[in-house]
């Protein structure tokens, strides 16, 4: 597997991240750890998660898909095997969140704590904190990577003007900087990262590690129809947000260049967004096995210049 830097970071990961987002939640641990065993054993290394994962949860406080892969971790040993990213700041409660030192101090124990180790790789601001200041966020950051605590940090839903003031802030203050943007994006959502954020990471060599890859799933050519709203929980959303004469042309372009390659949608999806300079790793999440392996198989999957611009051409 090649292995693609994080920004500036000493960070190496594979072109595709494992979204955490669903362990403890609609993938219980045993399906979990299936799925974890089946990505780190396909020579993957990169997994994200989030403090609040899955706090709307009736029953849930937040914590679970930590906890989840923290036990993986333990049970495994194979900590050194790979890059793991958490998040803090989005609420977890009314006295719980935004990105004061102190909130960020008490949620890294926390997160340490649930995940059974003494680092985390990557650690993102999850949005951003306006009634903070940024130096006071960056400087807490900078005491945690003085500590070991704390590798390389990122930044999530961050405004292009924001991420230009803590990029400035950071150079001007000697502060660690935000070395990836974690944005929504894939050939559905395009215009917010192309338009601003994109040229600012390819300046200024931040890495991209982008969520909703597969716009919550549509793009894997599983709801197709009306009809198609009852295949899952979140099935009426994603019909009467995507499936219109737009959504219907990307997912015809898929099926079009995943035949000439033998590929799934959701495997041109993934390698549409790999094979993309200013992108290192989308983000991809599964609840079992069966579902891993047109993920991974994105990594294998060489797209020609006529079928990415036959994607670039569907999602306009």
């Amino acid at each position: 597997m090649q292995l693609r830097t994080l920004g500036r970071s000493n960070l190496r990961v594979a072109p595709l991240c494992l979204g955490g987002n669903v362990f403890g939640w609609t993938a219980t641990e045993t399906a979990s750890f299936a799925v974890l065993d089946a990505f780190v054993g396909a020579g993957l290394n990169f997994v994200d998660t989030a403090d609040v994962y899955s706090v709307w949860v009736p029953g849930h406080r937040g914590g679970e898909s930590e906890t989840v892969l923290g036990n993986w971790l333990k049970r495994t040993a194979k900590r050194k095997d790979v890059v793991i990213a958490t998040k803090v700041g989005m609420e977890m409660a009314p006295d719980r969140k935004g990105l004061s030192a102190a909130h960020i101090e008490r949620s890294v124990e926390q997160s340490l704590r649930r995940l059974q180790t003494d680092y985390i790789d990557l650690y993102f601001s999850h949005c951003d904190d306006a009634g903070v200041p940024m130096e006071e966020t960056l400087g807490t950051y900078q005491k945690l990577i003085a500590e070991g605590k704390v590798r390389a940090i990122g930044a999530s839903n961050f405004s292009a003007a924001r991420m230009t003031e803590a990029l400035e802030l950071s150079r001007t203050n000697g502060l660690p900087r935000y070395e990836v943007l974690q944005p929504h994006y894939n050939l559905y959502a395009r215009s917010d990262y192309e338009s601003s954020l994109e040229p600012l990471c390819v300046e200024q060599q931040i890495g991209v590690v982008s969520y909703f890859a597969l716009a919550s799933g549509f793009l894997s050519g599983k709801y197709r129809t009306p009809a198609d709203a009852g295949k899952s929980a979140r099935g009426k959303g994603i019909v009467d947000k995507f499936l219109n004469e737009r959504g219907l042309r990307i997912l015809a372009a898929l099926d079009d260049v995943g035949r000439r390659y033998g590929a799934s949608p959701a495997t041109v999806a993934l390698a549409w967004q790999i094979a993309r300079p200013s992108i290192t790793a989308p983000i991809a999440s599964a609840t079992a096995v069966s579902q891993l392996s047109e993920l991974i198989a994105a990594t294998q999957l060489k797209l020609d210049a006529a079928a990415i611009e036959q994607l670039n051409a569907a999602g306009r």
